[in-house]
């Protein structure tokens, strides 16, 4: 039986006296890859905290791989070989590219993948392997979101939380970031993409989940919902 990379079951979750997140259940099979999409405030960017042991939830579990990271450590569940693109990118912007790649390395904790380290990374960016002595600060946005990539991968993780790659960048810079994300998916790497346009997400994920209000609204695949034509402007507000 295929066990899960990451499942969160019946969470709940809040921002002091706000209900953010209201029995959240999904799961992202290995070597797949899940799009989480919704609205602005729909609680995306709240699973990912939650995943990562930066907002506690007050009800419910999160499992990576089968075993329990409900209550650890973001340094613990990272140990267990999860990692985060935040939103926003966050980039230490006074180091070198090199530098930022450096103070994420992490050994793997198994053999299944080839280990990422700095030249690996400026293998699959060559851009930035150009940059390698630039401040981060200097970069452009596509280079810092590429860096933001490149830095999660330094840390050898099994699952990787992306959450709203795409966001700010021109169409040009978009399309290579998604052409990123399916090498690595390619590679075997277990993916969860947050995102609000459904357009980059249905190309490349083998599931969806969609949030509505803080809750789940729907789980399906791509084929599966373009099949039944379920009404996405209802849930993310576009045509």
């Amino acid at each position: 039986m295929a066990t899960d990379a990451l499942s969160l079951s019946h969470v709940d979750a809040y921002y002091g006296d706000s209900h953010v997140l209201q029995d959240v259940s999904f799961a992202l099979g290995e070597a797949r890859m899940l799009g989480l999409l919704g609205r602005n405030g729909a609680g995306k960017s709240t699973c990912m905290a939650v995943t990562m042991g930066l907002l506690p939830p007050r009800q419910g579990e999160v499992t990576v791989f089968g075993e329990p990271a409900t209550g650890q450590s973001p340094e613990m569940i990272a140990a267990r070989g999860v990692a985060l693109v935040p939103q926003g990118r966050r980039i230490f912007k006074s180091l070198t590219v090199r530098e930022n790649l450096m103070v994420a390395a992490r050994k793997p904790e198994n053999g299944k993948h080839a280990p990422w380290t700095a030249d690996t990374v400026f293998a699959m960016f060559p851009g930035l392997n150009e940059r390698r002595n630039q401040i981060a600060a200097h970069l452009s946005g596509g280079e810092q979101q590429m860096l933001a990539i490149g830095r999660a991968l330094m840390g050898n993780p099994r699952v990787l939380l992306m959450d709203e790659p795409s966001e700010g960048l021109a169409p040009q810079i978009v399309a290579e970031v998604m052409a990123t994300i399916r090498k690595l998916k390619e590679s075997g790497l277990s993916i969860v993409l947050v995102e609000q346009n459904p357009k980059l997400v249905f190309d490349v994920a083998d599931d969806i989940v969609i949030l509505n209000s803080g809750r789940v609204a729907v789980v399906s695949t791509p084929a599966e919902l373009s099949k039944e034509g379920v009404d996405l402007h209802q849930h993310l507000g576009i045509y």
